[in-house]
């Protein structure tokens, strides 16, 4: 089994657009697959599952989109954490979460304390996140640290560098899926899928199953991964 999966979660609008209902519906329905994919992750014993929620793209939505999206991250919140922590999952937002107000900051740290001593799933939730601001969010905490004198310029190392990403310790991304049919990365963990396998899903988020998923483990469990050697 991979450690370490990551979802690009795409295709709740045009789910929604089928319906004859707005965008955010296609959201609202899209927490369920949510559910199943972690429930899926935590029964197979996959260490850590990152979910891309919101991109720092995203802002450029349509205010009411980008309203309702944040009153369903707060919403999903407050319904879903209680049965993580129940199910001894650890919760991380990942991401620049100081654009977020100041209420949605507080029940993220609430959320994220409430979970942190868990020992079972990591769950990563990427909100407001882009590989180029993880990436460039980590080189200032390096060049601070030398500029102080603390770290030495010889003494950055990938492995260094890997620390002070959001990510830190969690191993890489073994699995990058996206849903939808579009096959992009999207400014997504752009350092730590250096060496993932991609499977690109037709399926709309919304509609994705433990069996999507499933197939999802499956054709990584054929590829033949050399990392850069023979």
């Amino acid at each position: 089994m991979p450690q370490h999966v990551a979802i690009i979660m795409d295709g709740n609008g045009r789910w929604a657009k089928q319906q004859g209902k707005l965008r955010i519906f296609g959201h609202q329905n899209g927490v369920k697959a949510v559910r199943t994919a972690v429930n899926f992750a935590a029964k197979h014993q996959i260490k850590v599952l990152t979910l891309y929620a919101f991109s720092s793209e995203n802002w450029n939505r349509p205010e009411a989109e980008v309203s309702a999206l944040m009153t369903l991250f707060m919403k999903a919140l407050d319904s879903e954490v209680k049965k993580l922590h129940q199910n001894n999952i650890r919760l991380k937002i990942i991401g620049d979460k100081s654009r977020f107000s100041e209420s949605l900051q507080k029940r993220i740290e609430q959320s994220e304390q409430l979970t942190s001593q868990n020992s079972g799933l990591i769950l990563n939730i990427a909100a407001n996140y882009g590989g180029y601001w993880d990436i460039v969010n980590a080189t200032k905490q390096l060049a601070t640290q030398v500029k102080q004198g603390i770290l030495g310029i010889e003494h950055i190392t990938p492995e260094r560098f890997q620390q002070a990403l959001v990510t830190e310790d969690q191993p890489q991304v073994d699995l990058l899926i996206r849903t939808s049919g579009e096959q992009r990365i999207s400014n997504f963990l752009l350092w730590q899928i250096a060496y993932a396998e991609l499977f690109f899903s037709s399926v709309l988020w919304p509609d994705f199953n433990e069996e999507h998923f499933a197939e999802a483990i499956r054709a990584y469990q054929q590829r033949d991964r050399r990392f850069g050697g023979c």
